[in-house]
């Protein structure tokens, strides 16, 4: 052991050993340096790759509760359309059609307003022609309503169309 009070000799030879082991040393170091930003880059890369992903499957998983509810809300409109023409006739089926509208109104969906609209083969599907007092090509008379669900078009609308 050396002590510190003590001077240590080092003769020409060790000297220049010494030299080379630093010089080694630095050169390990500069490699082990290049493969730990290595390393790191790949775990950056990793992380921004599963962040990715977990967007990618949130957005998927999104799209398939859209779908399954665009189903069922596909399936539930002919129900509304039949509250509704039992509703002209009777004022408790007309509650009924109000609480489902408002339910479908809550997942999104709306009618698309036809009278009075200039066709749109996008949203409406002209089932006749008629005689008008109106501007040719404007809806005169829905015989059934279409409806959006967000901004897709779940049922364009049946109507008749002013020549």
């Amino acid at each position: 052991m050396i002590k510190k009070d003590e001077a240590v000799y080092i003769n020409e030879e060790e000297s220049e050993d010494s030299g080379e082991k630093l010089k080694k040393l630095k050169k390990k170091l500069k490699e082990c340096q290049k493969e730990k930003e290595g390393y790191l880059n790949q775990a950056q890369r990793a992380g921004a790759d599963l962040i990715n992903y977990r967007r990618r499957q949130e957005g998927a998983l999104e799209e398939i509760v859209k779908r399954a509810s665009d189903g069922l809300i596909r399936e539930l409109l002919p129900v509304l359309d039949s509250l509704e023409m039992g509703a002209r006739e009777n004022e408790g089926v007309g509650l009924i059609k109000e609480q489902l509208e408002a339910v479908l109104g809550k997942r999104g969906v709306k009618a698309i307003e036809a009278v009075g609209e200039k066709f749109n083969p996008e949203l409406h599907e002209a089932i006749e022609q008629v005689e008008s007092e109106e501007e040719s090509g404007i809806v005169v008379e829905e015989v059934q309503k279409g409806y959006f669900l967000g901004e897709k078009v779940l049922r364009v609308s049946r109507v008749k169309v002013g020549k």
